[in-house]
């Protein structure tokens, strides 16, 4: 009766990645989480690029949401577009009771921050997804904040 649950959170140990993905996932390897005290030391020692290319994802930062459904990482994305329907919301609820319109600047602000937040938070999502297995609901899980 005691059937054993299947592992859904699998490892991708056969899967070749392109040398951009094989060079974060050695640098989370070597040096963990982004909010180890390592990291940030390791960080620093790389060369300009090889810390944008660690800490940043261009193509997530252009093309979040989408991007984050192709990688298969739909839970974060769930979770990331909930917390912006969220965040709008309140906001525009308290500018219509404050009798103001939604300004410009800050829909322009919040668009660049919610992007930074896709590209800051990618690289070391879809690692713990492939390599760890781990593809949970926490779109900041490891992160620095």
């Amino acid at each position: 009766m005691n059937q054993p649950i299947e592992n859904h959170n699998k490892v991708n140990a056969t899967k070749e990645y392109s040398a951009k993905w094989q060079t974060r996932f050695d640098f989370f390897d070597l040096h963990g989480a982004p909010s180890t005290p390592g990291f940030r030391q390791a960080l620093k020692q790389l060369p300009f690029r090889q810390k944008l290319k660690v800490n940043m994802n261009l193509i997530a930062f252009l093309f979040g949401p989408i991007y984050l459904f192709v990688l298969g990482l739909w839970k974060k994305n769930i979770m990331l577009i909930l917390i912006m329907v969220v965040v709008y919301t309140i906001l525009i609820i308290a500018l219509a009771i404050a009798g103001m319109e939604f300004p410009r600047y800050l829909q322009i602000g919040l668009g660049y921050g919610f992007n930074a937040l896709y590209g800051m938070s990618t690289n070391y999502s879809y690692y713990l997804k492939e390599k760890k297995g781990d593809n949970g609901w926490n779109p900041f899980k490891g992160m620095r904040w």
